[in-house]
């Protein structure tokens, strides 16, 4: 009968360790992914997206031209005209921008992040393939938490 009470005694800390331990202190922030998806040619099908801030309807195919999966790093870079998106390409991915550049130069690429789009930027020829560079229409203040939730994501 008294060594019901220590090993009843043991079991109740031991729950109580477990149940404390599994409580997070912090919330962790969703995942936050990165699409791009290429603008259609004049009098072509395609969905039609609206950038949030500036109204810019711009009508893109329905199928991705880069997903979350080709991109490995995102920064925050600082340009001239202020800080801007930086998403960093694999090799893969890389090799493609630059074909679709040289091959559709003059079309835009339309940022969507979590299926919201956020930016767009025109493709240049021969665009350099290490990664994109993109401005995009959130509040400056967002920024460093997209850049880490992006991260996150790639990773």
């Amino acid at each position: 009968m008294i060594s019901r009470y220590p090993r009843l005694l043991g079991l109740l800390l031991l729950l109580w360790v477990g149940v404390v331990g599994c409580q997070s202190s912090r919330p962790v922030a969703p995942p936050l992914v990165a699409r791009f998806f290429l603008e259609v040619r004049p009098g072509e099908g395609g969905v039609l997206l609206t950038l949030p801030v500036s109204g810019v309807p711009i009508t893109v195919n329905a199928k991705p031209v880069i997903v979350e999966n080709d991109i490995v790093n995102a920064e925050i870079a600082r340009v001239d005209l202020g800080p801007c998106l930086l998403l960093q390409l694999t090799p893969a991915a890389s090799r493609d921008l630059y074909r679709l550049s040289v091959a559709q130069h003059g079309q835009r690429l339309v940022l969507v992040l979590n299926n919201v789009p956020v930016g767009a930027r025109r493709l240049e020829p021969a665009m350099a393939a290490d990664g994109i560079l993109i401005f995009i229409e959130t509040p400056v203040t967002d920024l460093a938490e997209q850049v880490a939730r992006l991260k996150r994501t790639s990773n």
